[in-house]
């Protein structure tokens, strides 16, 4: 695949670089040091590799950092040493409810699933925090489904602060050229694909951010992928979603709706991944226990959004050009993830933990040259609206 080839390419040329993975190449400064070395005595050379290998900072957080354990601690939240100073009881409470939303919105899954049951792979990292991801395959209604935890703090480069929030220029002001930011971050994430093209795909992130300086902030969504447009479907989902949005703030829906709108639009094909949801990055206009409410609510919608679509589809007779259909549309899915998506190229950027970061992706996908659907078809009817957003409520 052209896309996941590209996305390693840069990856092995940015470890090549600088001790943040970007500016100077490391085979220039070795160019460089050579010319100099050439007076200085053996000694003094591995004296000076000594010093220079303590001052570097890490390339990232460490790729290879994640060891595998047989259950988390109770807790991966631990004041004086998870990141910058800050709100430590906020850090402590977000991880909780992600925890047990991953819990209650996994053995939903399962139920309406029927037959295959979630691994659950736990993992924590020697520089600091750690994650539960818990991921099903091959059941009867999903083909693939996951919803990872992740706790993680450290210091991390401009960069990747930059690729992680909408404000990402704002966030880094203040820091020098080169220099890492401290930072905390706590979230939930999730994408379900099922098997039966009438049966949408469902992605959901939640998250906490602090960096040092008591800065913080909350990001996430709840957004949809059919392959067909079913009205019914798009106004119970946007409806669920514009029920909790309403009971905290009237203006949520509508602003967050053409949020998700603009996020989640592939730019290089000009339509939208799906048929959107909310989405929302920097919230900290008010006070964070509000905000942390909020999100919590959401988070507990999920189910309530999602699981009676997919009960009103899972056994809905296709053909296997519509198959073929929902395979070309996941093939979209897996080029705005790739390309996009704000939360992968920031677990890229500061060394996540790799088969967590790209569990999004669906276990098959597909791509026909230079295809377009028949007028008039339903097929057609997805690209106009993922051309031309509608309103479903």
């Amino acid at each position: 695949m052209k896309i996941g080839t590209a996305v390693l390419a840069v990856l092995s040329a940015a470890s090549a670089y600088g001790a943040d993975g970007f500016g100077v190449p490391r085979t220039f400064g070795a160019q460089r040091s050579s010319l100099t070395s050439l007076a200085m005595s053996t000694k003094e050379k591995e004296a000076t590799k000594d010093a220079e290998k303590e001052a570097a900072p890490p390339v990232n957080i460490g790729w290879d950092s994640h060891k595998a354990v047989d259950a988390v601690p109770e807790s991966l939240v631990r004041e004086g040493e998870s990141g910058p100073d800050g709100n430590y009881p906020m850090r402590a409470k977000f991880e909780k409810m992600c925890r047990e939303a991953q819990l209650k919105i996994t053995k939903a899954i399962e139920d309406i699933d029927g037959k295959a049951s979630f691994q659950e792979d736990a993992w924590i990292r020697d520089n600091g925090g750690g994650g539960m991801s818990r991921v099903m395959c091959d059941g009867n209604v999903f083909e693939k489904a996951g919803v990872n935890l992740s706790v993680v703090y450290g210091s991390m480069p401009q960069e990747a602060l930059q690729a992680a929030t909408e404000r990402g220029v704002d966030r880094a002001k203040g820091y020098k050229p080169g220099e890492r930011v401290p930072f905390f971050a706590c979230g939930l994430s999730s994408v379900m694909h099922p098997k039966n093209p009438h049966a949408p795909t469902m992605h959901f992130n939640y998250r906490y951010f602090e960096t040092d300086g008591g800065v913080w902030w909350f990001g996430g969504g709840t957004d949809i992928t059919p392959a067909y447009v079913n009205e019914d479907d798009m106004k119970h989902f946007h409806g669920s979603l514009k029920e909790v949005c309403d009971k905290h703030d009237p203006e949520y829906y509508p602003k967050f709706k053409k949020w998700a709108d603009e996020y989640f639009k592939i730019q290089h094909r000009g339509e939208t991944r799906g048929l959107g949801g909310i989405f929302f990055d920097d919230l900290d206009d008010r006070d964070p226990d509000e905000i942390f409410g909020f999100v919590k609510d959401l988070s507990n919608n999920v189910v309530n959004a999602y699981g009676p679509i997919i009960e009103k589809h899972k056994d809905d007779e296709f053909t296997q050009k519509e198959k073929e259909w929902q395979l070309m549309r996941r093939g979209r899915y897996v080029e705005f993830n790739l390309v996009y998506d704000r939360g992968t190229i920031f677990g890229l950027k500061t060394g996540g933990r790799i088969e967590s970061i790209l569990m999004s992706l669906p276990e098959t996908a597909r791509w026909e040259y230079d295809m377009h659907p028949e007028p008039g078809t339903p097929e057609a009817d997805l690209i106009d609206a993922t051309k031309n957003p509608r309103e479903w409520v």
